[in-house]
């Protein structure tokens, strides 16, 4: 186990090193100065575009640009908002929590809908409950957010009145508040998540439940609910575990359309107004985070699969 950790973190350090270079370079191919968005009314004076690009080293070469940019990051400091003046590590965690519950909500609800409905697809194959789920799922997986999100807001909003069309309260502050005004957002990101876990659910189950021990655990008179859970869903959550590291992930990374037509302020809406601002310390430290997040969820998913098949701690 060790041992296989220790691989693991071996391959995830060049990963990280090759994404920060990514994400570096990449960003110096955005069109415009920054320097003249940051000198405001000024931006006609070449003494202070001078010194706004001495103090942001952009008079200096791109390597050492991200010589210094690395350094900063590895001590834990990913630098300050050229437009709000703010450190960048504190936007970051003011924006996580929000998008960490959005995407959190979106994932239960995906969870909670796609999942069983796989299961049931695989189990009443070529049924008219197998047409209607997956029916459903292409549903959501074709459906746009920007769409849906609308269509939530005229019903539940306008028309009913039960939710509040748009805005964000912390769960700290109330949370059945907070819950309302996140529950239409989550729905519209989960909705998508749960197709897409539908039809890999079902069709890991349906090649789960075509092995020998399936058949050998029938044969040997077990009831079908436990040869359906512990023997065919149990060795079918491999690639769903993997499918849903990913989109967990992408969901934490920031749904931008969403969190706009919501006016939630997590991670989409913070790297946007950043990219608009060309406030490259925020576009590249949310970047960044997200990336960590992925590697780190994709750790966390080796681990899971070591929980579901016991074979693969002795690998």
């Amino acid at each position: 186990m060790i041992g296989w950790l220790l691989r693991r973190l071996g391959q995830i350090i060049p990963t990280l090193f090759l994404l920060s270079i990514m994400i570096f370079g990449l960003q110096q191919l955005m069109p415009g100065d920054p320097a003249l968005i940051l000198a405001g009314e000024e931006r006609g004076d070449p003494v202070v575009l001078a010194q706004i690009r001495a103090e942001l080293l952009l008079d200096q070469p791109i390597w050492a640009q991200y010589l210094a940019w690395i350094g900063r990051v590895l001590q834990g400091d990913f630098g300050f908002s050229w437009r709000i003046r703010l450190p960048v590590s504190q936007l970051i965690l003011e924006k996580l929590p929000v998008t960490l519950q959005l995407g959190t909500m979106a994932f239960i609800i995906a969870v909670v809908i796609g999942v069983p409905m796989g299961i049931l697809s695989a189990i009443k194959r070529d049924t008219a409950a197998d047409w209607a789920a997956n029916g459903i799922a292409l549903a959501g997986i074709s459906t746009p957010n920007f769409w849906l999100g609308i269509m939530f807001i005229l019903l539940f909003s306008v028309e009913l009145g039960w939710l509040p069309p748009s805005g964000y309260v912390p769960l700290t502050e109330d949370f059945w508040l907070s819950i309302s005004t996140t529950i239409m957002p989550a729905f519209v990101l989960g909705s998508g998540i749960a197709g897409v876990l539908m039809r890999h659910t079902r069709a890991a189950m349906l090649t789960a439940m075509s092995q020998d021990y399936v058949r050998t655990a029938r044969a040997k008179g077990l009831s079908e609910k436990v040869v359906v859970l512990k023997h065919a869903f149990r060795n079918a959550l491999i690639p769903v575990v993997t499918l849903g590291a990913i989109e967990f992930g992408r969901l934490l990374s920031g749904a931008v359309l969403t969190e706009q037509i919501f006016t939630i302020p997590g991670f989409g809406k913070l790297v946007v107004d950043a990219v608009f601002n060309r406030d490259y310390p925020v576009v590249q430290g949310v970047v960044l985070a997200t990336a960590l997040i992925f590697v780190g969820l994709s750790l966390i998913a080796d681990l899971l699969y070591m929980a579901v098949n016991p074979r693969l701690r002795q690998a």
